[in-house]
């Protein structure tokens, strides 16, 4: 599976950001998308799997998540947002005592990586549970699905 975003979604957040002086972000994207999957494997996956169908403690071949199964397009907006705040931005501010714009930024857009990243997670993730090939509706669950959250 390729990276969740391009240099191409970047610029339709932020159009000017290669005027700074970063031409390239492609090795950026590789790190957020190993990011976007840690932080899955961490607050997602552990809910999910238990309630799996397929998946039991006896069952070794689903314990740990495997993101070929992940529907790519579900996080490119959450991607975006994390490029930006922890890979790109970081590199432009002068980390000084008093913010600047990039500062600034960086802020807005952590803020909005968490914001979307959990509405993904609200909607439901996608993960090909049977590996067919296709979603079904049934393969899509939510972070809270069918548990009393506390």
């Amino acid at each position: 599976m390729s990276n969740y975003t391009t240099d191409a979604d970047i610029l339709e957040w932020e159009p000017s950001i290669k005027e700074y002086g970063i031409i390239d972000f492609s090795t950026y994207h590789a790190k957020t998308k190993s990011d976007v999957n840690r932080w899955l494997r961490i607050y997602w996956w552990p809910k999910v799997r238990r309630a799996s169908v397929n998946a039991n403690y006896f069952n070794t071949t689903e314990l740990e998540m495997d993101e070929t199964r992940l529907t790519a397009s579900q996080f490119k907006t959450a991607s975006v947002f994390h490029v930006l705040a922890y890979y790109i931005l970081p590199q432009l501010t002068q980390h000084g005592e008093n913010p600047d714009r990039f500062r600034m930024m960086i802020d807005f857009y952590k803020n909005k990586w968490l914001e979307e990243i959990n509405l993904v997670l609200q909607d439901g993730v996608e993960y090909d549970w049977d590996n067919d090939g296709t979603i079904e509706q049934s393969e899509k669950q939510t972070q809270h699905y069918n548990r009393l959250v506390r």
